[in-house]
């Protein structure tokens, strides 16, 4: 009855610590994960969700207000937006045939 006692005594010396130390071990890592990996998944969210605000953003070339894409005419000057946007997008097809024109005034 003596050496059961014993061997039961040093198992749970044994074995328990053991698990006790695993336990712990990965209780750790996971919270260092989770320390680590929300700040960079709530980045990645408001990445994306910045991305997909952006491109739903028109720019009117007329006056310069910007409006969400639901609107197809500028609410500041009344401009057709879906016109505007289509000849953004020839001009970026075809940039070496864009000019610039800057007029110079003189300051007095």
């Amino acid at each position: 009855m003596n050496k059961s006692v014993i061997t039961y005594s040093l198992i749970f010396l044994i074995v328990i610590p053991l698990f006790g130390f695993n336990f712990l071990v990965s209780l750790l890592g996971n919270l260092l994960l989770l320390v680590l990996l929300i700040p960079l998944l709530i980045f990645l969210i408001a990445l994306i969700s910045f991305n997909s605000l952006k491109s739903k953003l028109n720019t009117c070339n007329q006056c310069g207000t910007i409006s969400f894409g639901v609107n197809n005419t500028c609410m500041n000057c009344g401009a057709d937006l879906d016109d505007i946007n289509l000849k953004n997008f020839e001009n970026l097809r075809k940039p070496s045939e864009t000019t610039i024109e800057v007029k110079a005034e003189e300051i007095k």
